[in-house]
């Protein structure tokens, strides 16, 4: 099975460190974030990946090369201008021959997980979905008091009221079949947008639950979280 990595974001909000490095290659500990994720996924069994960049995508594409020396096998589909989270796709079906019901695994270029890839596959062939969703839960905080308030009378108020909502961990099993899905180079549309589509349509969309560490190194402060944690994430 193939992995896509979509490592073409600009990382604005971990500027200034990403004027100069693509967010892929920002360093946890001694080694970047994409060669932890190649590393992990290569233990789960992965050895084929394309790797989807745009910005400062010559770095990223000098430092794996042709992932020989990581021993694994990496190609690139660049971007020439943003299209969205799904978007690369696009380049990806223009380059690549996809045999009818094989599945590829899709994931961010941020994210640190010890999710079991393994048992993913295993319930994505399982159920036979055509998008199998790794989802988390996720605890939002709203850090006031809360009022209910009818006709300009307080009936009620929770102070600091925490809501739990399944989320997108932005790891994803999909069927070749979606490919069709995907519009032209250069358009932008997001994984979001595939998904309504394909409920729109009566198609399969399946969820995996897991609560293995997971990190999305979006914001400065997350590189110290994933730096402190991470003799638990190698663990």
């Amino acid at each position: 099975m193939r992995a896509i990595i979509l490592a073409g974001g600009l990382g604005v909000r971990l500027r200034p460190l990403t004027y100069s490095i693509p967010k892929p290659l920002l360093p946890v500990g001694e080694k970047p974030i994409l060669e932890m994720i190649v590393e992990k996924l290569k233990s789960s069994g992965f050895s084929d990946f394309i790797f989807a960049v745009g910005y400062r995508a010559e770095l990223i594409e000098t430092y794996f090369k042709n992932g020989a020396k990581f021993g694994v096998s990496i190609h690139y589909v660049r971007e020439d201008e943003r299209s969205g989270t799904a978007g690369p796709l696009a380049l990806v079906r223009e380059r690549f021959e996809f045999h009818e019901g094989e599945s590829f695994l899709l994931m961010n270029g941020d994210i640190i997980t010890k999710l079991d890839f393994a048992r993913f596959v295993e319930q994505h062939r399982l159920n036979g979905d055509e998008i199998t969703v790794a989802v988390r839960k996720y605890k939002a905080c709203v850090p006031f008091g809360v009022l209910d308030v009818s006709e300009g009378k307080v009936t009620g108020m929770i102070e600091k009221p925490v809501t739990i909502h399944d989320i997108s961990a932005g790891i994803y099993l999909m069927r070749s079949s979606v490919l069709k899905d995907i519009p032209s180079v250069g358009t932008s549309f997001d994984i979001p947008d595939l998904i309504r589509k394909l409920l729109s349509e009566g198609r399969q969309v399946g969820a995996y639950a897991f609560d293995e560490y997971w990190l999305a190194v979006d914001q400065l402060h997350d590189i110290e979280e994933a730096s402190n944690h991470l003799e638990k994430w190698l663990e």
